[in-house]
């Protein structure tokens, strides 16, 4: 595997589309904070953040960054902010910020995130700890406290369909598929090893390991690029759940979006399956 050529650091990016303001001062805040909580347990850990803007306007209209460009700049953490090339989807933006950094730890994240002030160190620390580990995934709950399921199983057709489109009063029917396909027996007290797929909402990684997978897939524009890059990192490290490293996450079903992002996650499932192999009904 490569090696970083900074052994005691970490960047992040953030890729937005149209967010609402309110939304993004959450997460930066919340950044900010963890970042802070990181270098002060860490001594001399060094820190970048991308702010990766998809818009299709070509300046931003979020004057509030410089604002918080001077906040963490304070703090010796510096905020970049990208923007001027379109739509060009999550996985191609997020690569941008893989194909600069060379921190020896990156975090992938969506802008509807909140974090705890404990998460990244105590990833930081698990990465560490750990060789074999080179991507983890977060413990998650909604704004309403409602816990949520980011690790999976290898899905099947049947399931999405579940998932997506049976109504909820019937979904009862099939918990025994979702929760195994959730993994929902996972243990919230203890690290989860060997987890097949984790959600690109949130993934703290080795940044050598992302050079070496060469980032995201980008013939995926949205959805399931996650799914793609957690199947080809299983082939040369270990993914791990770990509870301790808490996020509040906003995040949707495509389902209810409309017909566009319908047409999206179908057109990402096909090429999916199709790289990965068919599952119909099978779990």
């Amino acid at each position: 595997m490569l090696e970083s050529k900074s052994a005691n650091s970490i960047s992040v990016a953030i890729v937005c589309y149209h967010t609402p303001k309110v939304e993004l001062a959450l997460l930066l805040d919340s950044l900010l904070a963890a970042l802070r909580n990181v270098q002060s347990l860490m001594s001399g850990l060094s820190a970048s953040i991308y702010f990766i803007d998809n818009s299709e306007e070509t300046t931003l209209n979020f004057e509030f960054l410089d604002e918080y460009k001077s906040r963490f700049t304070a703090e010796g953490i510096e905020l970049r902010v990208i923007h001027g090339h379109g739509n060009i989807g999550y996985g191609s933006a997020h690569n941008i910020a893989i194909d600069k950094t060379d921190a020896s730890y990156h975090l992938l994240m969506n802008p509807d995130v909140v974090l705890d002030e404990t998460s990244l160190f105590r990833g930081i620390e698990y990465l560490a700890a750990n060789d074999k580990v080179i991507i983890i995934s977060p413990s998650a709950a909604d704004p309403a406290g409602n816990k949520q399921y980011l690790c999976k199983r290898y899905p099947s057709l049947f399931t999405f369909f579940v998932r997506g489109f049976i109504p909820g009063f019937m979904k009862g029917l099939f918990r025994n598929r979702l929760a195994r396909f959730e993994m929902r027996e996972l243990s919230e007290s203890k690290p989860g090893q060997d987890i097949p797929i984790v959600s690109g909402c949130f993934m703290l990684c080795k940044t050598p390991a992302l050079k070496e997978l060469n980032g995201f897939d980008e013939k995926y524009f949205l959805y399931f690029e996650d799914f793609d890059l957690s199947m080809r990192a299983t082939k040369i490290g270990r993914l791990d759940y770990l509870p301790s490293m808490k996020i509040i996450h906003g995040g949707g079903n495509a389902a209810r979006k409309g017909f566009s992002h319908l047409a999206m996650f179908t057109r990402s499932a096909w090429r999916f399956f199709g790289t990965h192999g068919w599952k119909v009904f099978r779990q």
